[in-house]
């Protein structure tokens, strides 16, 4: 039997600009109790699921905010802003918030490790930095890139970093000698999302050209390969089996694509206007979405893996 559509549950509006980020947040692997958003408006939006519950506006970044995370383990959101700095909050209706002086320009990404000890942030400055998370210190940096780092994540085992950007390259690093592992070029554009595979062993990679690759970081080459979107891809996201992958475009559209048969599996019109960020949630049964109509939308999964 067919598994229905996803299906539009929630619209979120608060914010006042571009939403460009979007995570859940609750217990790892749990039913997410709520989502956090980042906006050019600079504001962070945390989103409660429980409808008697009203959202919390965190305010402190002094410029856009382009991306958000939330760990479980700690129970913190982390947002990177343009005004280079990544700031760490405690989801309460305080918004107390410590700031790490990350980077010398614009940060782009930031990405807990699955542990929670360890931050990755990435910059226009060129670099990605690590930071640990506990002591809330600067651990290392990643030199490589000759242009602005757009994105970055860390394996599940919190031993490599991938991180993509204006340089056209994806690189590959070992967090251990921090030395770059693997560099793929086979790109026609800047890289503006990467993210590893839940088994750690390939990583996506979507950027400027419309396109989703799938790398094998054995073999270090392409394995799939998806001429995915009309526009830019801003975002994608793995849903936790690792059968399915998420995309977001400037071209309106969310994309599912189903990954063991190597096709389209949905595509879905939520938003007015480009479509900037999309992420499962750690259970996979909802997937968020949020877009330059300064919304975000949370959706029920409904397919199986």
């Amino acid at each position: 039997m067919d598994s229905p559509d996803p299906e539009l549950q929630r619209v979120f509006r608060g914010h006042k600009g571009a939403v460009t980020s979007v995570a859940f947040c609750g217990p790892a692997m749990k039913q997410a109790s709520g989502a956090v958003s980042g906006s050019v408006d600079g504001c962070v939006m945390a989103w409660n699921f429980n409808q008697r519950m009203r959202a919390f506006r965190y305010l402190g970044h002094q410029a856009a905010v382009c991306c958000v995370a939330y760990d479980a383990v700690s129970n913190l959101i982390a947002s990177a802003s343009k005004d280079r700095t990544v700031r760490l909050w405690t989801p309460t209706a305080q918004g107390r918030s410590t700031v790490l002086k990350a980077h010398t320009a614009a940060v782009r990404g930031c990405a807990f490790s699955d542990n929670g000890r360890m931050l990755a942030t990435c910059s226009d400055d060129k670099t990605v930095k690590l930071w640990l998370v506990p002591q809330q210190r600067f651990l290392a940096s990643l030199n490589g890139h000759t242009n602005w780092v757009r994105s970055c994540r860390l394996s599940p085992d919190a031993r490599v970093a991938v991180s993509g950007g204006d340089d056209h390259s994806v690189r590959v690093w070992d967090l251990e000698t921090q030395a770059a592992l693997h560099t793929f070029n086979e790109m026609e554009g800047s890289v503006q999302v990467v993210r590893f595979h839940p088994n750690g062993g390939c990583i996506a990679s979507g950027g400027t050209d419309g396109c989703l690759k799938l790398w094998d970081l054995r073999a270090g080459r392409i394995i799939q390969y998806y001429e995915a979107h009309g526009g830019a891809v801003t975002d994608a996201a793995f849903h936790p089996s690792g059968s399915f992958l998420l995309s977001s475009s400037l071209d309106g559209t969310l994309k599912v694509w189903d990954l063991q048969e190597g096709l389209l599996f949905y595509t879905l019109h939520g938003h007015e206007g480009p479509t900037l960020a999309a992420n499962f949630s750690s259970s996979g049964q909802h997937f968020a979405s949020a877009g330059a109509d300064a919304a975000v939308l949370v959706w029920k999964t409904n397919f199986d893996a």
